[in-house]
């Protein structure tokens, strides 16, 4: 695993308790930092590592190296994890979200290792392959990574366009160049809705996370930022709190897939009947636009969203914020917000 000329990167995914301590990313740091300098946390509950040098200093293979970590990580900070190795960032973190937690896949630098893994995979695990991607390449009959390995890339650059079709065939083949970042986290934006009642009615939940999130696609767009995390916050009429975070399918500063991340993450908490008193959402992991991705898509219906989204910056940067917003929030009462300034 050490072999001159091979990089080893490992994808951990941490199991974060439901309190939300905020002292719990800096001991991961901390944790890492000692085993590796190139150690990327990528919020919420994410890091990634590359341990190319680290393997000879420590004097373990990557799986040893790695169960050390993991073993660390739960006696030092009560964190389970879920880990993968790979060759590059990309066969790392899709072998991590195939991993359950206190387990650890290892992927050879061999290319029939990476073969192995790869091919059967579904072609949607791709990273920047979205539903409707995937959709439209199942019905060309292109429904393993396999498939799309053995299309020669002309083909692939005649349906999706030339450098989508070539990033794309290029993913197949289990290459991938992406760097370990090792810059410190991120600064955060937050915003939140607080309802006029306790509100019961998950509609009204729903319309104020698509406000929380154009508020923050907004502000995201006006700073030059892409988040690479949401966290949702929920604040019920005992005050107690669920919060919980996820990372996005790719780092974005657009309200709708936003959107998308927000609902998800309020569906997957299966609140029954809750009385809720207010919701905020936190856009985490935060860099410059200028890192930002497109996801691959054939679907011209998801480019109007994002040409409507340029217009309404425009708009309200010369006559107000008031002055247009989503539809869906054109039933209800002026939604009150508090908009916190972005985190040091």
């Amino acid at each position: 695993m050490s072999d001159h000329g091979h990089r080893t990167v490992l994808h951990l995914r941490f199991v974060l308790p439901t309190d939300g301590d905020t002292g719990l990313l800096e001991g991961v740091r901390s944790l890492l930092e000692n085993i590796t300098p190139r150690a990327q946390i990528i919020e919420p509950d994410t890091a990634v590592l590359d341990l190319t040098g680290a393997l000879p200093y420590w004097k373990r293979d990557a799986r040893a190296l790695t169960e050390l970590i993991q073993l660390r990580a739960l006696a030092l900070l009560d964190l389970h994890s879920a880990a993968a190795v790979g060759p590059n960032q990309m066969l790392a973190a899709m072998a991590c979200n195939l991993t359950p937690p206190d387990r650890r896949t290892i992927i050879d630098h061999s290319p029939d290792a990476v073969a192995a893994f790869l091919r059967p995979r579904p072609v949607r695990e791709l990273p920047g392959v979205g539903t409707k991607m995937a959709a439209t390449l199942t019905s060309y009959g292109l429904h393993r990574v396999g498939d799309v390995a053995d299309l020669p890339p002309a083909t692939l650059q005649r349906l999706l366009g030339a450098r989508p079709g070539r990033t794309l065939h290029e993913h197949a083949l289990g290459h991938d160049a992406t760097i370990v970042d090792p810059a410190p986290t991120a600064a955060s934006i937050s915003t939140e809705h607080r309802f006029t009642r306790d509100e019961l009615d998950p509609a009204a939940h729903r319309r104020a996370l698509l406000a929380l999130a154009d508020d923050l696609g907004t502000q995201l767009r006006a700073s030059g930022q892409i988040a690479a995390g949401l966290t949702c916050t929920i604040r019920y009429a005992d005050h107690t709190a669920t919060r919980r975070g996820r990372t996005l399918p790719e780092a974005t500063q657009h309200t709708v897939l936003l959107a998308r991340t927000a609902y998800a993450v309020y569906e997957s908490l299966g609140m029954q009947r809750a009385r809720v008193r207010s919701i905020a959402l936190r856009a985490d992991a935060l860099c410059s636009d200028g890192r930002a991705t497109r996801q691959l898509t054939l679907d011209s219906g998801d480019e109007k969203p994002l040409a409507i989204e340029a217009v309404t910056d425009r708009a309200r940067t010369r006559y107000g914020r008031p002055v247009i917003y989503p539809a869906a929030l054109a039933t209800g009462a002026h939604l009150r917000r508090e908009v916190q300034a972005p985190a040091a």
